[in-house]
């Protein structure tokens, strides 16, 4: 295994923050998902394992070092399941959705039903996941939020991370971006820019997977050049958006 992780991170800092625990075969670690999305692959979220990104070693199961711990439970779980059924030739979409039904059914137990939230609508939910706005970065067009991430995923969609806007998520109010609240402060300006270059793009007509390429594709530049960021993102904000 050791070997392995030489082979995949020659001449790289390893993304191993700490340990969680041990389920043989795997061992649960924490990593730096900033690292990672920034230096190995944009598209790193909350967790993952091999059979989704192949750079995570077989017997891993990672978890991104996010600021609320309290979701790793529901992860690991989630990872169980999603990399028993890819090892065992099923894909992607299969995985996910029957990992998704367990995760779901987990949440539902530890946080919806515990706080009382099955009783609430819409309008209340919503108010609920909503934390603070960014007054910085709204305008007349576009407000912008920072949402308890583990409510969205719990409430609303369970592949919910790190940030969305009205253009994907029916849930999401009209005129809203959302970011999550377990995104650092020092990644939220590069998240940011990918939902509103996103949002303008399918604002004009744009299918998502096309206008979500192109924001990866904006978001990984602004990661290797780092100066630049602001000025784009301003840039983005700027737009007139429908």
């Amino acid at each position: 295994m050791e070997g392995n992780k030489k082979d995949v991170y020659s001449g790289m800092k390893e993304p191993y923050k700490k340990k969680i625990c041990d389920i043989p075969p795997f061992s649960v670690w924490l990593v730096d998902g900033e690292y990672i999305r920034t230096n190995i692959d944009e598209e790193f979220n909350n967790f993952g394992q091999h059979y989704r990104f192949t750079f995570i070693p077989k017997e891993e199961l990672w978890i991104d070092n996010e600021k609320v711990k309290d979701e790793e439970k529901f992860y690991i779980d989630h990872l169980l399941a999603e990399y028993r059924l890819m090892s065992e030739g099923a894909s992607y979409s299969k995985a996910i959705e029957f990992a998704d039904r367990i995760e779901k059914r987990e949440r539902k137990k530890e946080i919806i039903l515990k706080r009382g939230l099955e009783y609430l609508d819409k309008k209340h939910l919503i108010e609920t996941v909503k934390k603070n706005l960014l007054k910085k970065y709204s305008n007349s067009s576009v407000d912008v939020w920072i949402v308890d991430g583990e409510l969205v995923r719990s409430i609303f969609f369970i592949d919910f991370t790190e940030g969305g806007h009205d253009k994907v998520y029916k849930f999401i109010p009209e005129g809203e971006i959302w970011i999550d609240n377990d995104i650092s402060i020092k990644e939220r300006k590069f998240v940011l820019l990918h939902e509103a270059h996103e949002r303008d793009l399918m604002s004009k007509g744009m299918k998502y997977d096309d206008a979500h390429r192109d924001s990866s594709r904006i978001e990984f530049f602004c990661r290797h050049h780092p100066e630049v960021l602001d000025e784009t993102l301003n840039k983005e904000l700027k737009k007139d958006r429908i």
